[in-house]
C-alpha cells in the first residue's frame, strides 16, 4: 500500500480489504491513518493472475448492481500485488504496485507543540527512510522542540448518504466566519483529557478564537455543524447536487464509519442439464443477445455452446426475457441476490456426487445407524473454493439481511468500471442434510406454537424498531422472516461448530456456515460447515476427517448432550423473546450457542436450544428424534 509519493506504508490481507477496511474505509497505521482510494486509482498494469474466475459470482454482482448492459462487470480482480515486494522493497516488484491510499484525516496535530494544520500546509514532512520497515512511515513537525511526531486529528464528518469529510476546524473555531487577522490562520489543538467525553479545545493563534469540540457532539451539537458537502474522498468527488443530509461528528476510528457490501459464492462443478438459472448465471454475457428460437438453435449447433441442446429453447428464451425485464426495475437487495446463489450450491451439495475437480470434491459417507433418524445425508467436502466480491459500502447504517432498506450503497469508483475487487479462499467442509420428513413434521407442529410465535413477533418488533425514516416504500415488519426451519438448522449448526472446533484443530473463528433452509416453495434442510481462511490452515483435513462414521456419531451425541445444559441456566434455558424485547434469540448465549461474528452468517440471531433438546421437560417441541436425546 502506498500513501505518499507511491511509498509503501503498510500491508493488509486480501480479506481485510473485503470485510474490515476496504475502499472508502480508514486503515489505522502505527503513526497515522490512510483512506483506501477508489477503483479509478487502482492499477493492474504489468500484473498477471489477478483475475478470479467465478461466473456465478460475476453474474450475481451484475444483478445486484443491475448492470446487464454493455458496461457490465466483466472481471473479479484480486488486489494488485507482486511476489518480491516484501523481500526486496527497493526492487521492481515494489515500485508502485499495491493498493493506493491517501492520508486521511488530512489534518495533523504536532504531538509536542499542538500545532493543527492540513497535511499540504507545509507544516509537516513525510519520513520513511527505510523501505524495509514501512510501519515506521510517519509525519513529523519541524518545530522548536525538535522533530516530534505529527498525529492525525481524529475528528471527521459523516452522513447517512455515505459521505465522509474533514472536520472544518478553521470555520468551526470562528463560528462559521473567517478569521479577521489572517486568511489561513494557524490553529492549535489541546486535549485536556477527562473520562466523560472528548475535551479538546481548538484555538486560533492569530485571533482570540477558541472553541471546544464538545459543542459539536450529540444531538445539540449537530446544529453547530455545517450541512454535508457531499464529499467522497475515496473518489475525489463531491456530489454535484449537494447533499440534503445533516453531517454527524465522528471519531475516525469509529466502527460504524464503514460497512462492506459483499457477495460470496462457492465454485461448483460444471453441471449438465435442467438448471436454467445456473445456465444464465454462467453464460449471461453470451445468452443475453438471444432474441428468438432461431438464434437459440443456431447457437446450440456451435461446438462452444453444445451444452444448450440439453435445455428447452423456449424456456431459456423466457428466462432471458424475464431477467432483462427485471433489469429495468429496481435492483434487488444484496441479501436477495445472495439467497439466489444458494440454490445451485444446494443442488450440487445434495444431488448426485460429481466428478472431483481442483475447486470442488465431494464424497458420500455412510450415515451412522443411530443418526439416520436425524440425517438423510452426510458428505465430506474435501475441496472447495469460495470467491467473495465487494460491490459497495455504507456508512452509519449497517447493511442487514433483516432490514435491507437501511443503508445507502456508495459506489466504489468515480467512473463506471468493468471489474470489482474480489478475493478467494480454499478450504474443506462437512455437508449435512436433515431428513425432509422429520423437518416437515416438526415445522407443522411448531409453526403456530407459542414459542415460535414469540420469535416471530420479536422479529416484527426488531424490524419496526430499526425502520428507517428514509424509507419510501411500504413497510412490512415480517418481511424476511426466516421461519422455523431456519431457526432449527441454524441452532444445530452452531452446536456442531462449537463441538467441532474442539476436535478438528481449527479455531472456531476459522470456521464458517452456510444454512440452506430455502422457503415455502423450495424447502431445503442443509448445513455446510467449512473452513474459510486464506492460509494453509483451511486445507489441513482435520474438519473432513470428523465426518467419518465413528467420529461423527460421537460428536453429535456429545453435542446434543452439551446442548441440554448451560452454565447460565436457568436464565438461559428460560429465555424467550417477550413483549418489550426485540432480541432475535431464545435459549442461547455466549456460553452455549454464540460463535464469533466471522463464523455466523446472521450475527448470532435466530438461535434457540429448546427446539433441539427439551429444556422444560417437553420433548414434543424438539426436532431431535427421541433416540438421540440425552
Amino acid at each position: 500500500m502506498s500513501a505518499h509519493g507511491n511509498r509503501r506504508v503498510g500491508a493488509v490481507r486480501p480479506s481485510h480489504l473485503m470485510f474490515t477496511a476496504g475502499i472508502g474505509a480508514l486503515v489505522d497505521l502505527p503513526n497515522f491513518s490512510v483512506l483506501v482510494r477508489g477503483l479509478d486509482s487502482w492499477s493492474h498494469t504489468g500484473l498477471t493472475d489477478y483475475d478470479i474466475d467465478e461466473p456465478r459470482l460475476r453474474t450475481a454482482v451484475n444483478r445486484s448492481l443491475q448492470r446487464y448492459g454493455s458496461r457490465q462487470i466483466e472481471q473479479l480482480r484480486a488486489a494488485p500485488w507482486l511476489e518480491g515486494a516484501d523481500t526486496d522493497p527497493k526492487g521492481w516488484a515494489a515500485q508502485g504496485v499495491g493498493v493506493p491510499v491517501t492520508p486521511f484525516p488530512q489534518w495533523l496535530r504536532c504531538s509536542a507543540c499542538n500545532v493543527l494544520a492540513a497535511v499540504d500546509s507545509g507544516e509537516f514532512a513525510f519520513v520513511n527512510p527505510n523501505p524495509r520497515t514501512p510501519h515506521e512511515a510517519k509525519f513529523v513537525h519541524d518545530c522548536k522542540l525538535g522533530k516530534p511526531l505529527a498525529v492525525a486529528a481524529r475528528f471527521t464528518l459523516v452522513c447517512t448518504a455515505g459521505h465522509l469529510d474533514e472536520f472544518p476546524y478553521t470555520a468551526y473555531v470562528h463560528h462559521g466566519q473567517t478569521c479577521t487577522e489572517a486568511p489561513r490562520p494557524k490553529l492549535r489543538m489541546k486535549d485536556h483529557g477527562g473520562n466523560q467525553a472528548a475535551n479538546v479545545t481548538i484555538e486560533c493563534v492569530a485571533c482570540p478564537g477558541k472553541r471546544n469540540i464538545r459543542e459539536a457532539m450529540g444531538e445539540r451539537g449537530r446544529d453547530n455543524l455545517p450541512q454535508c458537502r457531499g464529499r467522497h474522498p475515496h473518489m475525489g468527488t463531491y456530489d454535484p447536487g449537494g447533499c440534503a443530509e445533516q453531517a454527524v461528528l465522528m471519531v475516525a476510528g469509529a466502527s460504524n464509519q464503514w460497512f462492506p457490501l459483499t457477495l460470496s459464492a462457492l465454485a461448483l462443478p460444471t453441471g449438465s442439464g435442467g438448471d436454467i438459472d445456473r445456465l444464465l448465471e454462467d453464460h449471461w454475457p453470451d445468452l443475453e443477445l438471444l432474441q428468438d428460437r432461431a438464434q437459440f438453435d443456431f447457437m446450440a449447433k456451435m461446438p462452444k455452446f453444445g451444452f444448450l441442446k440439453e435445455f428447452d429453447g423456449d424456456a431459456v428464451l423466457a428466462a432471458i426475457a424475464a431477467r432483462k425485464s427485471g433489469a429495468e426495475g429496481e435492483a434487488p437487495t444484496a441479501p436477495d441476490v445472495q439467497a439466489g446463489l444458494f440454490g445451485p450450491e444446494w443442488e450440487a451439495l445434495s444431488g448426485p456426487v460429481p466428478q472431483p475437480s481442483d475447486d470442488f470434491a465431494l464424497r458420500q459417507v455412510p450415515v451412522p445407524p443411530v443418526l439416520d433418524e436425524l440425517f438423510a445425508d452426510i458428505r465430506q467436502v474435501e475441496r472447495l473454493r469460495e470467491a467473495r466480491a465487494l460491490i459497495g459500502f455504507t456508512r452509519l447504517d449497517a447493511p442487514d439481511p433483516e432490514s435491507p432498506e437501511i443503508g445507502r450503497r456508495v459506489e466504489l469508483s468515480r467512473t463506471p468500471q468493468t471489474w470489482v475487487p474480489a478475493s478467494e479462499v480454499r478450504g474443506e467442509g462437512v455437508f449435512l442434510r436433515v431428513r425432509d420428513d422429520l423437518m416437515a413434521d416438526w415445522v407443522a407442529r411448531m409453526e403456530q406454537s407459542p414459542q415460535m410465535q414469540a420469535h416471530r413477533e420479536a422479529f416484527g418488533r426488531f424490524r419496526t424498531n430499526r425502520k428507517s425514516d428514509r424509507m419510501t416504500s411500504a413497510f412490512d415488519p415480517y418481511q424476511g422472516w426466516p421461519g422455523a426451519r431456519y431457526i432449527a438448522l441454524h441452532t444445530l449448526s452452531h452446536l456442531l461448530i462449537r463441538s467441532i472446533a474442539l476436535e478438528c484443530g481449527y479455531s472456531s473463528a476459522s470456521l464458517a456456515e452456510r444454512i440452506y433452509a430455502g422457503d415455502e416453495q423450495h424447502a431445503r434442510t442443509g448445513i455446510l460447515i467449512y473452513t474459510a481462511v486464506p492460509d494453509s490452515e483451511g486445507t489441513l483435513g482435520g474438519l473432513v476427517s470428523l465426518a467419518e462414521q465413528r467420529e461423527f456419531d460421537r460428536i453429535v451425541r456429545r453435542t446434543l448432550a452439551d446442548a441440554a445444559h448451560c452454565s447460565a441456566d436457568p436464565l438461559c434455558s428460560e429465555r424467550l423473546p417477550h413483549k418489550d424485547s426485540d432480541s432475535l434469540h431464545g435459549a442461547a448465549c455466549h456460553v452455549c450457542l454464540f460463535v464469533s461474528e466471522t463464523t455466523c452468517e446472521r450475527g448470532n440471531r435466530f438461535l434457540d436450544r429448546r427446539f433441539l433438546v427439551p429444556l422444560s421437560g417437553d420433548k414434543g417441541q424438539v426436532l431431535t428424534p427421541a433416540g438421540l436425546l440425552p
